[in-house]
């Protein structure tokens, strides 16, 4: 009888393991179903591994990060949204993909971005690729994620990851961080090494991280900044530079601190609002608050021929090097126009041809990049006329509409608009954006710029101003 008995209850014992088994794996089936469902609902990847590949790595230990389709990563195609790239499967890992490998991270898909990072076109649609599609910010109703980083974007505004790399030219981190209402790190170019990225411009361009926090943001920066033999911009890094970004984080940091107010959106009423807004924020957290006279003129022409000269020289030079079947812009443009129809259904590629025009025009260029490089003087004068540690301002304005027709200059001419960061990206200095408000039920962020390599100052400026506003992520899922 007691054998009976023992039998019975091992029988149970082992039903309730069986059960409990089945309602874990439908769990774990209906979260994958969940998170493919956002993806699709958003548009977030180009490419990525299957859910056998994920759930092999988490069991390893390792730590998902979604990355930008335009940096080298083994397995995946490296496409720049374009069909051009569908079979350019690199080699090697870009300098920073294989940091992060080298640390515990493992890359779970390839996010869509503006196609060739939001440079083939002047009347572009930021978020839109022809090998993606066209990806959506997970607020409002088909609101623009930004880009170029646009995937990178809403995969952490979404949740499905705490951190994802994006790249900047000017604004690809910055905007669709400050738009999807997560944090974005635009570093001081040179901390992050370029190595092994679908280049537009070496004076410009970095990669940075984007997440759902300051913290998870600076501890995936301490992991892919250094030194880079093969990228000249990172030998520039101070020796006594101090990587530990995530070390200090405290919420005293802004305490006795004088920062200087940038007035852009000062000219409409809901920026007007959210500048007093910081303001008040930071005073109560005892800072000093100085008003910056900014009377800086935008270099837009200037600016445009340097990236329009560098695109050329630093495209050719990496696909000579990779494994795409193109090896020149000439080649990418006829590939583009025999596919017209998929590739420039929504919008030219003006910019690919005036960047094929710019060879013979180095003086030209020399000149132009001379008046791109005095945004650092200007940046620095401030902090040092108004006796400053960092500028501080709104980050971008409310998601604009998805507009395919006439484009983000369009949409953006319909609704409002402000900016900070164009300068800190010319000048190739560190910008940090956090979320900080809602405005027409939107994210929008609050912005921290400093001079060159002022990184993790700013960093712990913004943990600081992180803690008091408290943002509340409330994504469409």
């Amino acid at each position: 009888m007691s054998s009976t008995l023992y039998k019975k209850g091992s029988f149970l014992k082992m039903r309730n393991f069986i059960f409990i088994l089945v309602i874990l794996f439908i769990c774990g089936c209906s979260k994958s179903s969940e998170n493919i469902d956002i993806e699709q609902k958003y548009n977030i990847y180009i490419s990525k591994l299957s859910n056998e590949q994920i759930e092999e790595n988490l069991k390893k230990g390792l730590k998902p990060i979604a990355v930008k389709d335009n940096i080298d990563v083994v397995g995946f195609a490296n496409t720049a949204g374009s069909m051009a790239l569908q079979n350019n499967f690199p080699e090697k890992n870009a300098f920073l993909a294989q940091k992060l490998i080298d640390n515990g991270y493992f890359v779970i898909g390839k996010t869509n971005l503006s196609e060739w990072a939001n440079f083939r076109s002047s009347s572009s649609t930021s978020g839109w690729s022809s090998m993606g599609g066209q990806t959506i910010n997970p607020y409002g109703e088909m609101r623009t994620p930004c880009g170029s980083s646009s995937g990178s974007g809403v995969v952490v505004a979404t949740g499905l990851v705490d951190v994802a790399i994006g790249t900047e030219t000017n604004g690809s981190v910055s905007c669709p961080s400050s738009v999807n209402g997560i944090v974005g790190i635009k570093p001081t170019v040179g901390l992050v090494s370029r190595t092994g990225i679908i280049p537009i411009s070496s004076t410009q361009d970095t990669a940075g991280p984007m997440a759902n926090s300051v913290t998870s943001a600076a501890k995936v920066l301490e992991v892919i900044a250094g030194i880079d033999p093969n990228d000249p911009a990172t030998l520039n890094i101070p020796e006594d530079f101090n990587f530990n970004f995530s070390a200090d984080l405290n919420d005293s940091s802004l305490a006795g601190k004088r920062f200087g107010l940038l007035p852009t959106g000062s000219m409409n009423s809901d920026g007007k609002l959210m500048l007093k807004k910081i303001r008040m924020m930071l005073e109560e957290a005892g800072a000093v608050v100085v008003d910056i006279d900014d009377k800086r003129e935008y270099p837009g022409p200037e600016e445009l021929l340097v990236l329009l000269y560098e695109f050329k020289v630093g495209l050719e030079q990496y696909l000579a090097s990779s494994n795409s079947e193109f090896k020149t812009l000439d080649e990418l443009i006829a590939f583009n126009e025999e596919n017209k129809d998929d590739v420039l259904k929504h919008f030219d590629q003006s910019h690919f041809y005036d960047s094929n025009e710019t060879s013979s025009q180095r003086e030209e260029y020399l000149i132009a990049l001379e008046r791109v490089l005095q945004t650092r003087d200007e940046i620095d004068s401030f902090i040092e006329e108004y006796n400053i540690e960092a500028l501080v301002g709104l980050s971008w304005s409310p998601a604009w509409a998805i507009n395919h027709d006439g484009g983000d200059d369009e949409a953006i001419a319909e609704y409002k608009f402000w900016v900070n960061g164009s300068y800190a990206a010319m000048a190739g200095y560190p910008h940090v954006t956090i979320p900080f408000e809602y405005v027409d039920n939107l994210p929008i962020g609050m912005s921290f710029i400093g001079s060159k390599w002022d990184d993790k100052k700013l960093i712990e400026f913004a943990y600081a101003a992180e803690q008091l506003i408290q943002f509340k992520p409330s994504p469409n899922l």
